[in-house]
Formats: structure tokens, C-alpha cells, sequence
């Protein structure tokens, strides 16, 4: 399909402002950057029931995070379950702020509480520090789920882009480790792996909104020590052998987005393996779109809440 006419009109206003290159800036500019951005794009944001933001007093660390809780539904009496959110960013960009749309969104749409998680950004914080910031926090949800007032048992791992790379990873160890229990992934065009290779980085880097190739390996340098580390499962979970046993999923995926390929591919890869999973494609959309007020951002919302609610329905 064409890119949908929003789509269009929207990376028009981009080119208009005629950015420099991400990789030619420090990361602290680029931070400042998004934010405005963020700022600019920000309209009326989604009533929910109650924000709060909090610490995670974690093994890991203090972990800042923030709380939403949906307009309160008819079994608004038992605990509900809960999302625990990364964002994304490359792992370098990007905080609670910049997702508080996007968490109210998913909260209300699928009556859960969402936690959206301040993991520590590269290159201050390089990797695994993301990691096992992500696993600490999804762990401490699960142990403090009474006093949170969620169901331990109905506990998802969400995140876009990088924070999908999170979560899918966050599913990875937990399952290794055994604990805590997560009962679905949600993987919004997901980041999945860093070889950098497939058809869709190669012909869609630097066009249609998606970043240059310069900017890709500008992030994973930032994220990580040596460009070997990018073959690692826990950075590349394409790359993991053994995907049996992993919380059934849904993926999200935009045909004009670089990280197409890699999402459906892990789809595919989900499925081979066992794993009751769903992927959905959006044409005509671009990466992030589910930030911007497109048409097709809020048909995604309510259908990747319904996959939630289904999902989270029950302990079973």
C-alpha cells in the first residue's frame, strides 16, 4: 500500500524542519531534541483513573517508575492485571514522559494497570545495565502485586522499539530463570536484531521517518561495548536458539518501518516453536506511529487491548 495521506502529511512536516543527522549529535542533544518533540506533539492527554509515580526499591537498584491505573471498570474491586511498560528510545532517548500517551492509552483500552518503567539510558548506563534493570523491575511488580493491587498471575512485559527489545529479552530471562511468571508479551515494532541485515533495514534506513544507517550503528555503539556483543540472544533476540516455553505474543509490525522484517520474523520464529502468537501488520504506517494521532494508531490500541484483555482474562 501507499503511505497513508497522514503518514504523508506528517513526515512532510519532519523534512520541513530539516533535522541533522542523529549520529553528527551527542546524545544529550539528541535527548533534548525528543523531548521537544515530545512537547510539541503533546495534545490533550487521556483521563485515567490515578498516576502515581514511585520507586522500585529493587536488588538492581532504585528503579523510578509510574503507575496507571484505568478508569475504574465493573470488577474494578479485584485486582487487575498488570502491564509492566518500557519505552523506547534505542536505548539512548526517550523517558516516562515521552509514553505517557501511549501507557493511558493502553491502560484504559485494556482495563489493566500499566507500570512504565525509567530504566537507566546508554551511553551513561551500557548494557546489561537495561537488562537487568527490566527483569528487577517486572520481578518486584510480581512480588509487591497485593500492595499494588494486581494480580501477580495476570502480569504482561510490553514496550516499543527498544523497549520491545526489553520486554521480548525481559520474556527470555525470566523463563530462563524461572521466575517471575509472565503470561503475554506485547511487542510493538520491536528491535530484535542487530546484525542490521534483513530486507527492510537495507531498503527503509533513512527514509520514510525511519533513521539513516549511520544512526543505527550510532545507538548500538552508544548501547554497547563491542560490536560482538550485537550477535548475543540478550541483545538480539532473533538470534536465540531455543524460543519454547515463552508467554504466548503479540507483535506489531508498520510496512514502512525498518524493523519490519525483524518482528515478523520472531513471529514466525514464536510460532515454529510452540508459541501461540499474533502478528498484525499496518500499511501504510511507518515506525512509531502508534505515538502520533493517526487513524491507524487508534485502531491499533484497541486491538492490541483486546489481545491484552484476552490474554489477561483469567489465571488459567
Amino acid at each position: 500500500m501507499p503511505l497513508h495521506p497522514q503518514v504523508e502529511a506528517h513526515l512532510a512536516r519532519l523534512a520541513a524542519v530539516n533535522f541533522v543527522g542523529l549520529h553528527t549529535v551527542s546524545p544529550q542533544r539528541a535527548r533534548e531534541g525528543a523531548r521537544r518533540l515530545t512537547a510539541a506533539s503533546i495534545g490533550d492527554v487521556e483521563p485515567v483513573a490515578e498516576v502515581t509515580d514511585s520507586i522500585a526499591a529493587t536488588k538492581a537498584g532504585d528503579i523510578p517508575i509510574r503507575i496507571y491505573r484505568p478508569v475504574p471498570a465493573a470488577s474494578a474491586a479485584d485486582p487487575l492485571p498488570v502491564v509492566v511498560f518500557f519505552h523506547g528510545g534505542g536505548y539512548v532517548l526517550n523517558d516516562l514522559d515521552s509514553h505517557d500517551a501511549l501507557a493511558r492509552s493502553i491502560a484504559n483500552a485494556a482495563e489493566t494497570v500499566v507500570i512504565s518503567v525509567d530504566y537507566p539510558l546508554a551511553p551513561e548506563h551500557k548494557y546489561p545495565t537495561q537488562i537487568d534493570t527490566g527483569l528487577a523491575a517486572t520481578a518486584w511488580v510480581a512480588e509487591h502485586a497485593a500492595e499494588l493491587g494486581v494480580d501477580a498471575d495476570r502480569l504482561a512485559v510490553a514496550g516499543d522499539s527498544a523497549g520491545g527489545n526489553l520486554a521480548a529479552v525481559v520474556a527470555l530471562r525470566a523463563r530462563d530463570n524461572g521466575a517471575p511468571r509472565i503470561a503475554f508479551q506485547l511487542l510493538i515494532y520491536p528491535d530484535l536484531d542487530f546484525r542490521r541485515e534483513n530486507d527492510s533495514i537495507t531498503q527503509l534506513a533513512g527514509r520514510y521517518g525511519n533513521i539513516t544507517r549511520e544512526a543505527q550503528f550510532w545507538f548500538m555503539d552508544h548501547y554497547l561495548d563491542t560490536p560482538a556483543q550485537r550477535l548475543d540472544p540478550r541483545v538480539s533476540p532473533l538470534l536465540e536458539p531455543d524460543l519454547a516455553g515463552l508467554p504466548p505474543a503479540y507483535i506489531i509490525t508498520a510496512e514502512y518501518d525498518a524493523l519490519r522484517d525483524e518482528g515478523e520474523q520472531y513471529g514466525q520464529r514464536l510460532r515454529d516453536a510452540g508459541v501461540t502468537t499474533t502478528v498484525r501488520r499496518y500499511d501504510g504506517m511507518i515506525h512509531e506511529f502508534l505515538r502520533h494521532p493517526f487513524d491507524d494508531a487508534e485502531v491499533a490500541v484497541k486491538e492490541l487491548a483486546a489481545a491484552l484483555r484476552d490474554a489477561l482474562a483469567s489465571t488459567t
